[in-house]
């Protein structure tokens, strides 16, 4: 970076960039032209988000970057803050967009498909980008609607029945999120007078008031994040979904709500929060683990395996709220375990959209995903069982994958504070993940039945292009887990006033 352009200026340009590519796809619909911008605003978008990351890495002071549109400051302006939490996120959602960008320009090829999936699939990461940039709860509601609407349209383009069906249970859960967010920001503001997010974990006390706030705010992001026993929307949702939208809502639509939660629960509204809240919290990503595992396994459809996998494995970002505090303000934090749970969500949204890639592309070549009739398929699509393996392996936590690193972290951190509960929950976790994943492997690579002949659609370039887009992926999972030091590094890079403390070992 130089001294001309500062790294601030650049954020209002991560919101930017795909706003004017949702308009430019509808100017140019399914042309060459088109297709080209679409990899230029990705690779642009990209090319913006590894500025603003190195730039946090390099910096002499742990201070967010601050910018005021128009130059109105809070609390009248709108502000976008970035630290090393909200620069991992925007990294990951970068990366993902290229490479699902990509993939979707070769699955939908048919000109209704792409006229309405395209604005649509834009308007979606402009509300990602604003949702981890916004510096005040009420644009966070915004971006959060911006979201969910972009998303349930999305699930809708599929167009058959059940996605129909699963678009408009997942509508009405995103609203009646919506409701309680925007219910416990109002409360906030009636007390206190203020939405920025920094000013307000400045002044927030406990109380009847921030306790009420906190409680409403939570239940909106817990229907979002579908945690335990609130998923009920999420496996029919991402499972009749197209695999690229599968895959962002898996990988970053729960994520940005989770998101939200940790800036709540650890900074903003850290004074209302309490021990047990915070155990509790914890359980239920326990029981998220189990449940969600049990039910990947007895799973008789591929998409639909995946898509428990992700119901399990978002339980263990909810054992950050126990592990991260020993028992509740006053006694201190554990940097190790917020770094683990950040390293953990770049790692499984790496897998997950690897693996719904994978799966999509077995599902279009065989005709279906039915699990017990894909015998031998190793054979005949042997990239998508190499990219389903890779990141099956990561959800496991082998090494030397992304998900080996940030479950090892987790390990330790509930290792050294002897919260055994958490380590047995982790360890059977990963046995669980095993058995789904292997379960799998064992019946593609069986070779007893009949041989299965490669379709001859699995060979043209587009599916080739595709199977590609799966394996770039996966490969990116494995390198997550060679390069752990600078994620590390930067999750800490001003995140937060009290997770800033956090990492200095100081106790609040």
């Amino acid at each position: 970076m130089t001294d001309v352009v500062s790294p601030s200026t650049l954020m209002p340009a991560l919101v930017g960039i795909p706003l004017i590519a949702a308009v430019v796809s509808i100017l140019l619909p399914r042309t060459r032209l088109g297709d080209i911008s679409h990899i230029f605003f990705a690779s642009l978008q990209l090319t913006i988000a590894v500025c603003l990351g190195l730039s946090l890495l390099t910096k002499d002071s742990s201070a967010v970057y601050r910018y005021a549109l128009g130059g109105w400051q809070a609390p009248l302006g709108i502000d976008l803050a970035l630290d090393g939490f909200s620069a991992i996120m925007l990294l990951l959602t970068a990366i993902l967009c290229l490479v699902l960008t990509i993939y979707s320009m070769f699955f939908f090829r048919v000109p209704g498909d792409t006229k309405r999936f395209w604005p649509l699939w834009w308007l979606l990461f402009t509300g990602l980008n604003a949702l981890f940039l916004a510096a005040d709860a009420f644009n966070i509601f915004v971006a959060l609607e911006l979201i969910s609407l972009s998303a349930v349209s999305l699930v809708a383009v599929e167009g058959t029945r059940a996605a129909l069906i699963a678009a408009l249970r997942y509508l009405f859960v995103s609203l009646l999120g919506s409701v309680c967010y925007l219910l416990g920001v109002a409360l906030i503001y009636r007390s206190y007078g203020l939405l920025d997010l920094s000013s307000l974990s400045q002044v927030i006390l406990p109380g009847a008031v921030s306790w009420c706030a906190l409680a409403l705010i939570s239940l909106g992001l817990l229907l979002k994040t579908a945690l335990l026993p609130l998923h009920f929307w999420l496996p029919s949702t991402h499972g009749s979904a197209s695999p690229p939208v599968s895959a962002v809502l898996s990988a970053l639509v729960v994520k940005a709500s989770f998101y939200l939660l940790a800036r709540y629960w650890l900074d903003v509204l850290y004074p209302a929060t309490t021990g047990m809240a915070l155990q509790l919290l914890g359980v239920l990503g326990a029981c998220a683990i189990m449940w969600g595992s049990y039910q990947a396994l007895q799973a008789r459809r591929l998409k639909y395996l995946v898509a428990y996998s992700t119901v399990a494995q978002l339980g263990y970002l909810f054992l950050l709220f126990p592990l991260v505090t020993n028992a509740g303000p006053g006694m201190g934090f554990s940097s190790a375990a917020f770094q683990a749970v950040g390293y953990f969500i770049v790692a499984h949204g790496l897998a997950k959209a690897a693996m719904f890639l994978a799966v999509g592309n077995i599902k279009q070549g065989m005709g279906h995903d039915n699990i017990d009739q894909l015998k031998g398929i190793a054979a005949s699509h042997p990239l998508s069982v190499f990219t389903f393996a890779i990141a099956g392996a990561s959800l496991i936590g082998l090494p030397p994958s992304g998900g080996f690193i940030a479950k090892w972290l987790l390990l330790n951190a509930a290792i050294e504070q002897t919260q055994w509960l958490w380590v047995f929950v982790i360890v059977v976790g990963g046995l669980g993940a095993a058995l789904y994943v292997f379960r799998v492997l064992s019946i593609a690579f069986d070779n007893s039945g009949a041989p299965i002949k490669p379709e001859a659609a699995h060979n043209d370039v587009p599916a080739r292009v595709m199977a590609g887009c799966g394996v770039a992926l996966a490969v990116l999972v494995m390198l997550w887990g060679f390069s752990a030091q600078w994620g590390l590094d930067l999750l800490l890079e001003g995140t937060g006033s009290r997770v800033q403390q956090l990492a200095a070992g100081v106790t609040i």
